[in-house]
């Protein structure tokens, strides 16, 4: 309740002996329109300097502040016919099914320490929202250069969608054999179709683990930049005009023109040619142990000649061999990294 001078309203009515409400019903009849345009124009100014974060409930207290006294009811209404209502959290779709019966490979993305293009591709699926569907992206990145490789757009969530964005990249970078691809544990990825393509071109799958973002933390960076920088910004008709921009944006600008402040603010394309990349660059390095240690499980002997306790290696959750299964090939001396072959030098095994 406002005041005037030591008296609030209600005060001064109870004064007077007239109902607080025949007093806002006379002042309204002074001034309705000049009054109503006042409050209008106060509400558009907060919700603009505050870019629609504002509820009805907090542009109230935001008025209040100011000096005017206002029913938040009021508020609403003038907000709703003004479109003016808070921008509203987009409804969270899940695209990772990971409890399925497929086989769930060993993390190697971690492990690796990347010299080139064609060793370590990462690959993740995010949804987009329509006016009046979902649609889904599936994208597969280079992680050494962090240029997106193969991309597809459909409405479903069926394994054919990253196959295409697979088929894609491979048709783009023509990768030997021994490149790691890594991914989330969805079904899609674990699926026979899609394993069977990764065999098929000498590929070793690598998943993340469970529940854990950070393990592929670069598809995720590049997914909120393109829903930041692309698809919040802009309305699509349909499916086809959606396609059309991502294209745009991926082909056309990310990879080309959009500075990567992780390689050293410079494009995808730029790095790649500035590092002399190609797919004859020597093999990753892969590192399964910490602390600069060897352990043998028969000899129970340290790096430094020092007795250790007879065993296996400590490890962590994730680099037990428990319940993973590694690929179960060996490519013939590949270009790119491979764990097919454990031959080490101090830590590393390249």
């Amino acid at each position: 309740m406002s005041m005037q001078g030591s008296l609030s309203i209600e005060r001064m009515c109870y004064l007077a002996q007239v109902s607080r409400a025949g007093f806002y019903r006379s002042l309204a009849e002074q001034v309705p329109a000049e009054e109503e345009m006042e409050v209008r124009a106060a509400i558009h100014r907060i919700v603009i300097a505050h870019r629609r974060r504002y509820g009805y409930r907090r542009i109230t207290a935001e008025l209040r502040r100011r000096g005017m006294c206002i029913n938040h009811k009021r508020v609403a209404r003038i907000m709703r016919e003004d479109n003016l209502l808070a921008l509203q959290p987009k409804a969270f779709v899940v695209t990772t099914d990971s409890k399925h019966e497929f086989e769930v490979y060993l993390n190697l993305a971690k492990r690796m320490k990347l010299t080139g293009i064609n060793q370590l591709w990462v690959a993740d699926i995010t949804y987009i929202r329509l006016k009046t569907e979902f649609v889904y992206l599936a994208v597969i990145l280079d992680m050494f250069s962090r240029k997106v490789v193969g991309w597809a757009l459909d409405r479903t969530l069926r394994a054919k969608l990253p196959t295409a964005a697979l088929e894609n990249a491979i048709a783009e970078r023509k990768p030997s054999p021994g490149l790691v691809h890594h991914s989330d544990r969805g079904v899609q990825y674990a699926s026979g179709d899609y394993v069977k393509i990764l065999r098929e071109h000498h590929m070793i799958p690598s998943m993340s683990r469970p529940a854990n973002p950070y393990d592929n933390a670069a598809c995720e960076s590049f997914m909120k930049t393109l829903k930041r920088e692309e698809i919040y910004a802009n309305d699509y008709r349909d499916l086809n005009h959606l396609r059309s921009n991502i294209e745009g944006f991926i082909d056309h600008y990310y990879n080309r023109c959009r500075l990567h402040s992780a390689l050293g603010y410079r494009t995808p394309e730029d790095f790649e040619q500035s590092s002399a990349c190609d797919i004859t660059t020597a093999g990753a390095t892969m590192s399964f142990f910490r602390h600069e240690e060897i352990y043998r499980s028969d000899a129970g002997v340290s790096i430094n000649e020092e007795p250790t306790e007879a065993g296996s290696p400590h490890h962590r959750v994730d680099e037990s061999p428990t319940g993973y299964s590694s690929a179960g090939w060996s490519p013939p001396e590949p270009a790119s990294a491979s764990p097919a072959e454990d031959h080490c030098e101090g830590d590393k095994v390249v």
